[in-house]
């Protein structure tokens, strides 16, 4: 299930992908319009900086925009950031794997290999969704199989 982190990150990177290029937005203005406490937000956005997503600029008319277009930032990408692996158990993700303690045969585990096919699946619509896309409301990029 997405965390309710990554979803306020969702709502913020939109938020910011709405506005012109230059153009800041103050946490303050996020947090109201989009009904997200503010002090959560600002650790996300904090979290969105490092990993180079988003900048900063301090003082009366700073605030925070986009680091990247719209177009090269991903669902996949955010939700990663804030959440981690997007696989349901742990032995099914291609970034934060490890072996499940009770199997004993992982190349014919059921449970291991429908669980690689709900991430693959959750991988190919989320890394196919651009905020650009979200934005206009268009569909995915990459069709899912």
């Amino acid at each position: 299930m997405l965390s309710q982190k990554a979803k306020y990150a969702l709502k913020a990177m939109l938020a910011l992908a709405a506005e012109k290029d230059g153009d800041l937005l103050q946490a303050g203005d996020i947090a109201t319009k989009h009904n997200v406490p503010r002090k959560f937000l600002e650790l996300i956005l904090l979290d969105l900086r490092k990993q180079g997503l988003i900048n900063s600029q301090r003082g009366k008319n700073g605030g925070y925009a986009l680091a990247k277009p719209a177009e090269a930032i991903t669902f996949g990408q955010i939700v990663r950031i804030m959440d981690g692996p997007l696989a349901p158990i742990p032995c099914a993700s291609l970034t934060g794997y490890r072996r499940c303690e009770d199997c004993r045969d992982e190349k014919t585990c059921a449970v291991r290999r429908t669980m690689r096919e709900v991430r693959d699946a959750a991988a190919t619509i989320l890394d196919g969704m651009t905020l650009a896309q979200a934005r206009q409301g268009a569909g995915r990029k990459t069709p899912v199989l």
